[in-house]
């Protein structure tokens, strides 16, 4: 099978990550790379370094993968999708529902396989937490909390921690939940000088009922990335910086005290860290990508999925500025 053409569109410190994952993937062949301040790096190989979009177009591309920052992704999405290019674009898809949709049609109306880079999906923990919950070893979901917290990244400037860190806990959570938001509460801090929020705190609920919460900053001096699924046989706790995920069984609580017989209880039950593969998510996420532009998209994460996440993201700005709970447009 011959290789597939890839474009790269920005080269920093991402997309050194995306250059190196993808010159190391059977059926690519990383021709391209599309960025006015050159690579720096040294990281694309033997792919062509252009200065812009349409150059790297020019030299012929199946596919492409953008990893620009987040303003630039609509004008890049719209050229590649005029030009019929299979197109995976850095989460998050664009910097509001609007762009986003733009986006969406533009891609859809000329059938062509798109994808959002929310490579959580990829992470091994997750992969393992949304198996088991598929098979029902939680029993009935009650909650998801999910903390991403950490230092600022100096790379972020042109979105908060919402749009940039928030909407990973946003769309894992609804991916392992095969649910949908319905409402969100949620307040912000501006506490670093920077324009953008750089502290979130959001409560929401599924359609499905089940309560979430997410504790996201770039404010704390340590770097956490936990999610915990609460249910009736107990909890999961995803580390995703770690690839690592645990079980906490639920005891149960005996009583013999008549009026308190009615009342179930939970206490400290085993605990059982599960031993599970660890593929770097990025190779994962590509090799889905590949995969999808030959013919399976089942394991890509589609612009209209991401453009859902940008819409929640978006709820949640809109609740901490009007101070209020905002429900979320269901036709999205």
């Amino acid at each position: 099978m011959t290789d597939l053409r890839v474009g790269l569109v920005g080269i920093g410190m991402m997309g050194r990550n995306h250059a190196r994952v993808l010159r190391s993937i059977d059926g690519l062949d990383l021709v391209a790379v599309a960025d006015p301040a050159g690579d720096k790096h040294g990281m694309a190989g033997h792919a062509k370094v252009v200065d812009s979009v349409a150059e790297m177009i020019a030299i012929g591309i199946d596919m492409a993968v953008v990893a620009t920052p987040t303003i630039y992704h609509l004008d890049t999405g719209l050229e590649l999708a005029a030009a019929g290019v299979h197109t995976l674009i850095e989460k998050p898809l664009a910097t509001d529902t609007p762009e986003c949709q733009q986006l969406v049609d533009a891609f859809e109306s000329a059938g062509l396989v798109n994808a959002v880079g929310h490579i959580e999906r990829c992470n091994p923990a997750l992969v393992a937490l949304r198996q088991r919950l598929d098979a029902g070893e939680l029993g009935e979901i009650y909650q998801v909390a999910t903390r991403r917290q950490g230092p600022f990244p100096n790379r972020i400037a042109d979105v908060g921690v919402v749009k940039d860190l928030a909407t990973h806990d946003i769309d894992l959570t609804g991916w392992v939940l095969q649910d949908k938001y319905r409402t969100v509460s949620a307040h912000t801090a501006h506490k670093s000088g920077r324009p953008h929020e750089d502290l979130i705190s959001v409560t929401a609920k599924t359609v499905g009922g089940t309560v979430v919460s997410h504790l996201v900053n770039w404010l704390t001096p340590f770097k956490e990335r936990l999610t915990v699924v609460t249910g009736d046989k107990g909890a999961f706790v995803a580390d995703t910086l770690n690839a690592e995920l645990t079980f906490h069984e639920n005891g149960l609580i005996d009583t013999e005290w008549e009026e308190m017989a009615t009342f179930r209880g939970v206490s400290e039950g085993n605990r059982i860290r599960f031993a599970i593969p660890k593929p770097e998510p990025l190779k994962v996420q590509h090799e889905g990508f590949r995969d999808a532009v030959r013919g399976d998209a089942s394991r890509i994460v589609t612009m209209r999925e991401g453009m859902r996440t940008v819409a929640v993201a978006d709820a949640c700005i809109q609740s901490a500025r009007e101070e209020r709970t905002v429900t979320i447009d269901q036709e999205l």
